[in-house]
This record gives structure tokens, C-alpha cells and sequence, in this order.
């Protein structure tokens, strides 16, 4: 079996290497905000899910198929805490136990009567759900850094990444592409400073830490410190599937970027992510001029991912060649497909380190 074969995601076709689909993991299926008193219907690496309230309020989450006649359960309502479907009224509990069936006198706790359960979670305006039904969960969710920090604001947005999870995170943790897809915006495409690049490997991340390079000439740079100086800038991947960004200029500017990246498909990302900055300028100047900012080029990835995605599928396979530059890519998808085969990442003494040189 070759490498491709061996990185191929079960049921994907042959020549997809870099769909994944993981067990075990938490993801955002929306905004807190998002779900009230009705059913809301999301999908999960192409598992259709039903959230609602239950008892107290807390979220659940079951599969979106009412065991009695396939109906979504998306269609019902909530009742008492519990989720009534639509179609006979039957009505399941947070952990997908049927607890009503209108007409029956008996007993309606039968096992084959259950809708499956995935475990939740609510925390930092978000719901995430964990990726495994009918399990205790082994880890707990991201918790977004800084949200609460003296002197910080944020702003949260969220998009469509027309792409595989690893296409999306790639993307965002890309730096050769912002000088062209971006140009103007972060940086530009003539390349006249040296810098090193610190790449780190560990068991369920990987950082690239880019030293000595200069306030990007960019608008975006021009904003983060209107003195310039020298940028301390690391891109992250953490498992399972935040990419985290973050800038400091000097004491006062620093800017933190973290994308939650949820693969409602093999080939659709939604992006929660959360901008979370401290400026030596008034943050209500700010706010109004990196929300279109922001918004612009998501809109910019959102296109070339979407035309990567159509090229794939007019030729039917994936084809990658990397360089160095490609600078965590590639040790991404290997954190992923070790994830996917529910294996451990080979246990390492310390972090492994490597180092490049790159002109930006």
C-alpha cells in the first residue's frame, strides 16, 4: 500500500489524502446565542446533529434522526426539557432516552427507542460537541485565551471555508501566500529581509516562531505598531483544530488570532474565530476598521479554498508538492491522520526543533 493509500480517510476516494475524520475531538457547532427555545440542526463531519435546551437549560446534542421513523428530530420542539419529535411526539432526553410515547402505556426506555448522544459542552459563547457518540469524553474543549485579560477587546467572527479541515488550517497558518493572495494587506510580494524560522513539534501541536522580521509593510502592520519595529510572530496548529496567530510589537501591541475550525463535511470548514487585540490606539477606532478588514480576507482565503476544492474534484485526486517554506502544513496532516486512526503521536523526550532560513 502506498503513502497515499495508507493517508486516505475510510471512504474517501481514492487520491483524497488529506480528508480526515476525527474521533474523540471537540468541535463548535454554533454561538451560544445561536440556540434557544427551538431545535437547531448542524452537521458534524457530515453527521446530521440536532442541539437544544434541556433540563436547566443546557445543551445537548443527538443524532438528527428520530429512531421511530427517521424523521429529524430537527423538526420537533422542546418540551419540558426534552426534545419531541415532530412526526408521533416522541420525546428524548438530553442523553437520548426516549421518555415519551404518546398513547403507549408501558414501559419507553427500550434501548432500540434511544437516539444517540454525543456529549456537550458551553463555555466561551460557544456549544461544542464531541465527535464520538455515547461517550465520556477524555479531554475538554479549547478554552480561548485572553477574553477576559485587562486592556484586551475582541471580536468574533465566523465563516465558510469552501475546503478539507487541513486545507482551511494550512490557510490560515500560511505565511508565502499573504504576500500575494493578501498583498497590501500583510505584506507584499518583493522580499528583501532574511528571517529564521523556529519550527517545534510536540505530540498534539506544532509552532513555527518567525524571528527578526520587521513590521509587515502591509496596512494590517501599519495598524499593530505605527512606530514599526520587530515583530515576535508565532503561527500555531493545536489539536484538533484551532490555528492560533499571534503578533507583539514592542510592550503595548499584541494581537491574538484564534480559529476554531469545525469540518461540517470533508470539503466544508465553518471558521469560528476570535480576534483578541491590545493597541496603543483607542480599541472603539479600531473595532470598526478590522472587522471589514478581517471579513475581506476570510473573503479572499474563502476564494482560493474554494477554488483549490473545485480543482481537486474536476481532477479527482489531490496532489501536493512542499518545499520548506511549507512550513507546518505538512506536519499538520501527520498530527491529523495519527488522530484519525485513534493512535497515540509517538511520544517524544522533548519538543523537536528545526530551523530555516525565509525571505520575506
Amino acid at each position: 500500500m502506498s503513502p497515499r493509500d495508507e493517508a486516505r480517510a475510510p471512504g474517501a476516494p481514492a487520491g483524497n489524502i488529506s480528508v480526515v475524520r476525527l474521533p474523540n475531538c471537540w468541535f463548535i457547532l454554533c454561538a451560544s446565542g445561536e440556540l434557544g427555545g427551538k431545535p437547531l440542526m448542524r452537521t458534524l463531519q457530515g453527521t446530521p446533529l440536532v442541539l437544544f435546551r434541556g433540563d436547566g437549560g443546557r445543551p445537548a446534542a443527538l443524532l438528527d434522526r428520530c429512531p421511530h421513523r427517521n424523521v429529524p428530530l430537527s423538526l420537533g420542539r422542546v418540551v419540558e426539557g426534552q426534545l419531541q419529535c415532530g412526526y408521533h411526539g416522541w420525546r428524548f432526553d438530553a442523553a437520548g432516552e426516549c421518555r415519551a410515547i404518546p398513547g403507549l402505556t408501558g414501559e419507553t426506555r427500550a434501548k432500540a427507542r434511544c437516539a444517540a448522544s454525543y456529549a456537550t459542552r458551553e463555555q466561551d459563547g460557544f456549544v461544542w460537541v464531541y465527535s464520538t457518540p455515547g461517550v465520556e469524553p477524555t479531554s475538554e474543549p479549547y478554552r480561548f485565551p485572553l477574553l477576559d485579560a485587562p486592556g484586551y477587546s475582541s471580536v468574533r467572527r465566523v465563516v465558510r471555508a469552501p475546503g478539507s479541515l487541513h486545507a482551511a488550517l494550512e490557510n490560515t497558518l500560511d505565511v508565502p501566500h499573504t504576500a500575494f493572495l493578501h498583498g497590501g494587506l500583510f505584506r507584499t510580494a518583493k522580499k528583501s529581509n532574511e528571517i529564521e524560522v523556529v519550527v517545534r513539534r510536540g505530540p498534539d501541536r506544532v509552532e513555527a516562531e518567525y524571528i527578526g522580521e520587521p513590521r509587515p509593510k502591509g496596512l494590517v502592520g501599519r495598524v499593530l505598531a505605527p512606530g514599526g519595529g520587530v515583530v515576535q510572530h508565532f503561527d500555531r496548529f493545536l489539536m484538533p483544530s484551532i490555528a492560533q496567530v499571534e503578533y507583539r510589537i514592542g510592550q503595548e501591541s499584541h494581537l491574538m488570532v484564534s480559529s476554531a475550525m469545525t469540518p461540517v463535511s470533508d470539503w466544508d470548514t465553518l471558521i469560528y474565530a476570535v480576534v483578541t487585540f491590545r493597541l496603543p490606539i483607542p480599541h472603539w477606532l479600531v473595532k470598526p476598521f478590522l472587522t471589514p478588514v478581517a471579513l475581506h480576507i476570510f473573503s479572499q482565503d474563502s476564494r482560493i479554498l474554494k477554488q483549490q476544492t473545485d480543482s481537486i474534484h474536476r481532477f479527482g485526486t489531490e496532489m501536493y508538492v512542499s518545499t520548506e517554506l511549507d512550513v507546518l502544513g505538512p506536519a499538520i496532516l501527520r498530527l491529523l491522520r495519527t488522530a484519525e486512526r485513534e493512535k497515540s503521536a509517538p511520544a517524544l523526550e522533548a519538543v523537536q526543533e528545526t530551523r530555516l532560513k525565509m525571505l520575506v
